[in-house]
């Protein structure tokens, strides 16, 4: 028996954007020997494209289906995402998701769960949608060369950011365009606040440095504190403000991790990645800076991408966790210094700072702004206050080799 006559028969949970767009993309890819047998949904009485047949409303209905081989996943609810996933492996059946919350969260369990049960658990598309960077790291770095993994990883954030550079839109303004167009949802926090970002930053860890980390631990700075008094000094000093999740080594074998905007110079990979793209640079000891550049979301974007690990199961591909198995992983440590950008309206907010050192400071009537030196350490610590109204906090450069 060859590869492709192990056709993958298709449990696929939800039929949302990308469930109705993944349909499309089998049904127009011959060589897919792939085919979706049945679809659980969670609403009955919405009008759907496909036949009535076609749907059911109970997992157990997909699970326990011996016809099913493959299951695939792609609902919003993390906690019910991770039920059926546990479900499905433990019945024997590989699993195809795209929730990145649920993986970050339970990564853990699921890595022990596929080992005891021998099905696999796939999920490229929880990650920069068309761009395949989990398997790249996977496959293609996997000794303990890798230095860091720096990208846009969040779309929404990123066009919100474009519109408001390049269209001189308000912050409030490009949000309701990136609502309008379905690149933000109508709660947006989950982008805005950076734990989409974080979530997938969880994943690379995993996959670029063998290092499994609690979400929670990541430092994480979103962008709802933007003004035009922070994209017009951007703009005049040459920077162009872009959303960052950083996994970097540093003295030796430790890893600093955080998700915030970030001041980027036009020598950057990243400068000119605009709108809903995300880019991922990658930089080694000895192969320096490589560059994956791709819509980040979208239906046919991360269609295409789930039925790229649906391919991958025909050929029994499974993720080794090589580095995590193999070699030490890097200890994450938040004791690194980087220059940031900080601005604020209430000159009490600056308190909130412990500056190492301060090289540029400026004030007017209704907005401040302080460009200093500063633990990552001391930002975790007050990442609560900073999410106060009016505050805007963005990285210009980690200091190499520093440490408080």
């Amino acid at each position: 028996m060859t590869a492709y006559d192990r056709k993958q028969y298709i449990g696929l949970f939800g039929f949302g954007v990308v469930g109705e767009s993944l349909y499309h993309v089998i049904s127009n890819s011959p060589s897919s020997n792939a085919d979706i047998i049945k679809i659980c949904i969670k609403n009955p009485h919405k009008p759907r494209s496909l036949p009535p047949n076609m749907f059911c409303h109970e997992a157990s209905q997909v699970i326990s289906d011996p016809a099913i081989n493959l299951v695939v996943e792609l609902i919003d609810n993390a906690e019910e995402a991770f039920h059926i996933v546990c479900s499905a492996l433990r019945a024997g059946k590989s699993v195809v998701s795209g929730n990145k919350k649920m993986l970050a969260t339970h990564m853990d369990e699921l890595v022990k769960l596929q080992e005891e049960t021998g099905a696999a658990l796939l999920y490229d598309a929880s990650a920069c949608g068309s761009i395949p960077v989990i398997r790249n790291l996977e496959e293609y770095y996997d000794t303990d060369l890798l230095l860091s993994i720096t990208g846009i990883l969040n779309g929404s954030s990123n066009y919100i950011l474009s519109q408001a550079f390049h269209e001189q839109h308000s912050y409030e303004e490009a949000l309701a365009k990136a609502q309008e167009l379905g690149f933000a949802e109508s709660n947006p926090a989950l982008d805005v606040d950076g734990l989409d970002a974080v979530y997938k930053l969880t994943l690379l860890t995993l996959h670029g440095f063998g290092l499994l980390v609690d979400p929670d631990s990541i430092f994480r700075s979103g962008i709802r504190g933007i003004k035009p008094a922070d994209i017009r000094f951007a703009r005049e000093r040459g920077y162009r403000i872009k959303p960052i999740a950083q996994a970097r080594k540093f003295n030796g074998n430790k890893l600093a991790l955080f998700v915030m905007p970030k001041l980027v110079t036009p020598d950057e990979y990243i400068y000119n990645v605009e709108n809903e793209y995300n880019g991922v640079v990658i930089e080694g000891t000895y192969y320096d800076k490589q560059f994956m550049f791709g819509k980040g979301a979208g239906g046919f974007p991360t269609g295409s991408s789930v039925l790229s690990d649906i391919m991958a199961r025909t050929h029994q591909y499974r993720y080794e966790y090589k580095k995590r198995r193999y070699l030490t992983p890097p200890a994450p440590d938040n004791d690194i210094q980087m220059e940031v950008y900080f601005s604020y309206r209430n000159p009490n907010d600056l308190q909130l700072m412990d500056f190492i050192e301060i090289t540029e400071q400026y004030g007017s009537r209704d907005h401040y702004f302080v460009i200093g030196r500063v633990s990552l350490q001391k930002l975790f610590d007050i990442s609560d206050s900073l999410s106060s109204s009016g505050i805007f906090l963005a990285c210009i450069r980690l200091v190499d080799d520093q440490r408080t």
